[in-house]
């Protein structure tokens, strides 16, 4: 797995957290990643994105995100973390209209896998770092089987998301 992920600048949303540490009370995270089955389907998956992205400011409990590519040419994945108050403003997102068309565009593409945890506090560079170790393989992604709440005492640990499959 390559380990050159580029990230998109921070792009807050209407419940948007100081960036202090320990700041704003317990979160949401969301870590996406799309791989594509062939390299010409990169292009327009990053152009979805960026179309979400550009209504994120919008987005009802949304705190915020980060968009990230790999630099792996031959094998193309990209994605999203994102930052929420709670799981009802996640599940809002993941049914809006313009989310579920890009999904059911893509879905036979290629391969998409997500997870999450629940943070007690939400803090910029831990959250920044739990994903980059996951998408650079550096930690494992989670399985169902090993689902098990971070608490307060590792609130950057990733977990599945309730009522999402990992792939």
């Amino acid at each position: 797995m390559s380990s050159t992920i580029w990230f998109a600048p921070w792009k807050p949303g209407p419940a948007d957290l100081p960036r202090s540490a320990g700041a704003g009370g317990p979160v949401l995270v969301s870590v996406t990643e799309f791989t594509a089955h062939r390299p010409w389907t990169a292009p327009g998956v990053t152009l979805a994105g960026l179309a979400l992205r550009r209504s994120w400011d919008g987005l009802e409990g949304a705190v915020g995100l980060w968009l990230w590519a790999a630099s792996d040419v031959t094998r193309p994945r990209s994605g999203s973390v994102s930052v929420w108050r709670d799981a009802r403003a996640l599940a809002g997102f993941v049914a809006r209209h313009d989310h579920v068309r890009i999904m059911r565009a893509y879905r036979d593409r290629g391969t998409l896998r997500s997870t999450g945890w629940q943070a007690t506090t939400f803090e910029h560079g831990a959250t920044l770092r739990a994903a980059r170790s996951l998408l650079t393989g550096e930690s494992p992604w989670p399985t169902r089987e090993a689902a098990t709440d971070p608490g307060p005492t590792r609130s950057a640990r990733p977990g599945p998301h309730p009522g999402r499959a990992d792939a």
